[in-house]
């Protein structure tokens, strides 16, 4: 069945598909679409040693899902880039090494300067889009690179970080993470004064990789929004990494927003069934799912032989609305974590899509008001807050002097 066409549309040509991409282009144009996540600095890294002479993103490269003219072509505004490392690392090597994905991100920005401009702010984001330019923002995955220390979080927030997601798949001492059997039940001592250290900055929570007990620990201590910088729906996919219903139910009285993955294993059950067998059969041959490289390398032999099931536009459309449906059409936002993972749902593979996904919504009846709330307006309102609540609570406090072993050292 063809699809329909309106008589103006026909009077000109112009078919529903071309009509709804042309909706699109002008909505981008208005309003910045802003990702929670992209792992393009840790593929620099394994790539090209973070040499931008070798991984020139100013023309198409094949082997990231980012560059250039991708973001061009996906209307992108604003990029949270993830400076991640793996949670492996003892504190000093995490430490520095996120220093290194820090310095690389501000390479990047300062090399490709008519492309990309630094933003912290949302004030920043807007005025980047004005300016034609992707605002580039950078957000820490993992506690692990705060070293335990307040004065290093600090530092990090000086140097741009506008979040810290409280662990990567690992538990650091004062957090636990989703993909390890729980050991605090959630948040330390240490745990919530990092919380309410960066809220003090106005660095944003990511509440992303983090177990349901930790959420709702944040939660219960944070005075500011918090976001989940790339996290799908527990209750359409029950992966571990997802959201729970009762903590999406919070996000309208906090404020935040989850930004919603395209992680095939988050948003779709085969996937993730598929996924969890070859993660058994890994750790029978001695690889263990939570060792980043070693079971991404497994992963990707296994691949070679074995077909992966798919996921779709479809099943991340489910994911969005069901966080609409829960939260709120404020609270939902998109992180796709390009970069950061071996597969993609079919029609969303790189950074290019982004204007699929809209339309997809858009053929599902969402306004455009809507539309810019999930592109980029959500979570701009949240960066927002959350540098007016710092303003508040810098006056009503000054910066932590806590230490973990004052904190938590008793219980180590």
């Amino acid at each position: 069945m063809s699809s329909p066409v309106s008589a103006e549309s026909a009077s000109t040509g112009q078919t529903a598909e071309t009509a709804s991409a042309e909706r699109i282009r002008k909505l981008l144009a208005r309003h910045p679409l802003v990702d929670g996540h992209n792992d393009l600095p840790w593929e620099a890294r394994e790539q090209a040693a973070y040499d931008l002479d070798v991984l020139d993103l100013a023309a198409p490269v094949a082997t990231t899902c980012t560059d250039l003219p991708r973001l061009r072509a996906g209307g992108v505004g604003g990029q949270f880039w993830s400076v991640f490392v793996p949670g492996t690392l003892p504190d000093e090597q995490a430490v520095a090494a996120t220093l290194e994905q820090i310095a690389f991100v501000r390479e990047m920005t300062t090399r490709y300067a008519a492309d990309l401009t630094p933003a912290r702010s949302a004030a920043d984001v807007v005025r980047a889009h004005a300016q034609g330019r992707v605002a580039s923002l950078m957000g820490a995955e993992g506690g692990q690179s705060i070293g335990c220390s307040l004065d290093t979080l600090r530092l990090l927030h000086e140097l741009g970080v506008g979040y810290l997601t409280l662990t990567h798949n690992q538990h650091v001492p004062w957090a636990d993470a989703a993909t390890e059997p729980a050991r605090l039940g959630g948040l330390s001592a240490f745990g919530r004064e990092v919380v309410r250290e960066c809220q003090r900055l106005g660095m944003l929570v990511d509440l992303s990789h983090v177990s349901p007990g930790t959420m709702r620990d944040a939660l219960d201590v944070a005075h500011a929004p918090v976001i989940f910088s790339h996290s799908s729906a527990f209750a359409v996919t029950p992966h571990v990494r997802n959201v729970p219903d009762d903590v999406l139910q919070r996000l309208p009285g906090n404020g935040g927003v989850c930004m919603v993955t395209f992680v095939p294993e988050f948003v779709n059950d085969t996937v993730r069934q598929w996924t969890d067998a070859v993660a058994v059969e890994a750790a029978e041959r001695g690889v263990d799912r939570l060792d980043y490289a070693g079971f991404t390398a497994y992963l990707r032999r296994r691949m070679a032989t074995t077909r992966k099931p798919e996921a779709s536009i479809a099943d991340v459309v489910g994911h969005i609305e069901h966080v609409r449906e829960v939260a709120g059409v404020e609270h939902v936002g998109l992180g796709g974590d390009f970069d950061g993972t071996d597969s993609y749902p079919v029609g969303l593979t790189d950074v290019a899509a982004y204007p699929a996904l809209l339309a997809a919504l858009a053929e599902r009846g969402w306004s455009d008001a809507e539309l810019a709330a999930v592109a980029g307006g959500n979570v701009l309102r949240v960066m927002a807050d959350a540098a007016a609540a710092a303003g508040r609570l810098q006056h009503e406090r000054p910066p932590s002097s806590a230490t973990f072993a004052e904190l938590d050292g008793a219980a180590t």
